[in-house]
């Protein structure tokens, strides 16, 4: 087995769960709150992809089971919080995105978020009724609406934020800094083409 999935299956398994739902549109999710990258030279990559076309079907699968059931841990804690505001992962999504792009328009967060209008509509009509989501006339362009949180949408994302964070923090500082970095390269190179050009755009605008 290659280092590079060792390395992401240890990450994985740092991440305990909880019996929660997985909603798969929110992978996305799981690459934020990064830290600590290490750049690795075009040499040690092309290596370690020589070495993924030798992964056998279980290896590949328990690393699947692995990311799954890490995937419920990190989403599992944000989960609690919501349910208390009778809100989901849609809300979760969205609270975050609006957070990390700061007056984003509806159409880059539909962009983002990839899913209908009408369904982001909805979610948007709550938040915004709530008190969370504060929505703006574009200057330039009165047809664009640019969206803000409120310091009451800021507090929830904070929140949020926080556990999944810890979380996230704590399966880092048990695996290492070299892992960290396996991890994160794992997670970009799975992500499509123009997942990966709204993913650096987001890094751009912090």
């Amino acid at each position: 087995m290659s280092d590079a999935v060792i390395l992401f299956r240890k990450n994985c398994e740092s991440l305990s769960f909880h019996p929660w739902n997985v909603n798969k549109t929110d992978i996305n999710l799981f690459s934020e709150g990064m830290e600590s990258f290490v750049s690795t030279s075009s040499s040690q990559r092309s290596l370690s992809g020589e070495h993924l076309l030798y992964l056998t079907d279980d290896q590949l699968r328990k690393s699947t089971e692995a990311m799954f059931f890490a995937y419920r841990g990190f989403t599992a804690d944000p989960d609690r919080i919501l349910e208390e505001y009778g809100y989901g992962r849609a809300h979760h999504r969205a609270i975050h995105f609006i957070h990390v792009s700061y007056g984003t328009t509806v159409n880059h967060l539909l962009s983002i978020l990839g899913i209908t209008k009408q369904s982001l509509n909805r979610v948007l009509r709550t938040l915004i009724e709530d008190g969370l989501v504060e929505s703006k006339i574009g200057e330039r362009d009165r047809r664009e609406r640019h969206l803000f949180l409120t310091d009451k949408g800021r507090a929830l994302e904070k929140q949020l934020s926080t556990v999944q964070h810890e979380r996230m923090r704590e399966a880092f500082k048990q695996s290492g800094p070299e892992a960290v970095a396996g991890f994160r390269r794992v997670l970009e190179a799975m992500m499509d083409k123009h997942m990966h050009a709204i993913y650096d755009g987001l890094n751009n605008d912090e």
